[in-house]
């Protein structure tokens, strides 16, 4: 594996670029479709415009995030792919647990999160060698160490805009016309699954509006930040009741 010098200090469209060259249909950009993944999308774009595309769909998104979906299909001309769940995971687990099981307790909401979101993500990266996600170093403090360029389980994983601001993120929205999420003017900054967001109130940080009823804890689903070891081990023995027998 031959990455480039000094990745951190490469601009997000040259990372990109090198990232499309070396990897071409091999590379992906994985986005839930907030400002950060349309930019680097766009950007993506721009420089190839066959770059591949994939979402993760919960099967709890919010109507408005559909709409969009649709939106960039329409304006980009791309086919977006729609990554899911196993049906048979999420029958077992809510037939178990609740449809709503994610409000009792913490590790119930990181199975949620396990089975609709990280496995879906795993059996994607099987396809791929490298993927690149909309992740800012300033958007929590679980976030603060975010590299450009990490080797994940033996793929390469981008965050082009690490280094971003927030409002450097607006400026280029503003400045490219993209679509933006409709949630995003009802004051949803972060929006995942319907049930688990909110709009964000005045003095709050950026993600406070996500899992908001939890208190101490990281405000993560798995996607890119590990959960704590305690929190493992219990998601270990729910995983292993869903997945097993």
């Amino acid at each position: 594996m031959t990455l480039p010098p000094h990745p951190d200090s490469l601009s997000a469209q040259r990372l990109l670029a090198w990232a499309l060259e070396t990897y071409g249909r091999r590379f992906a950009l994985c986005t839930s479709f907030q400002a950060e993944g349309t930019v680097i999308l766009d950007i993506a774009h721009r420089i190839s415009p066959d770059v591949r595309v994939f979402t993760i769909d919960t099967g709890r998104l919010p109507a408005e995030t559909y709409q969009l979906i649709d939106a960039v299909r329409a304006r980009y001309g791309i086919a977006v792919e729609i990554v899911a769940p196993d049906y048979r995971e999420v029958e077992k687990m809510t037939t178990q647990h609740g449809v709503n099981l994610f409000y009792r307790d913490p590790s119930y909401r990181k199975l949620c999160c396990h089975v609709r979101k990280v496995r879906p993500l795993e059996r994607k990266l099987a396809e791929l060698d490298a993927w690149a996600v909309g992740l800012r170093r300033e958007q929590s403090q679980e976030r603060a160490g975010t590299e450009k360029l990490a080797v994940v389980d033996g793929r390469v994983k981008l965050s082009p805009l690490a280094d971003w601001t927030k409002q450097q993120v607006e400026d280029y929205v503003t400045a490219h016309e993209l679509p933006r999420h409709p949630l995003v003017n009802q004051g949803y900054p972060s929006i995942g699954c319907a049930p688990c967001t909110r709009a964000v109130l005045p003095g709050e940080e950026e993600r406070a509006g996500r899992w908001w009823w939890e208190t101490g804890d990281a405000k993560e689903c798995g996607l890119h930040v590990t959960p704590d070891g305690q929190m493992q081990r219990t998601l270990d023995v729910l995983l292993e009741d869903i997945l097993v027998g």
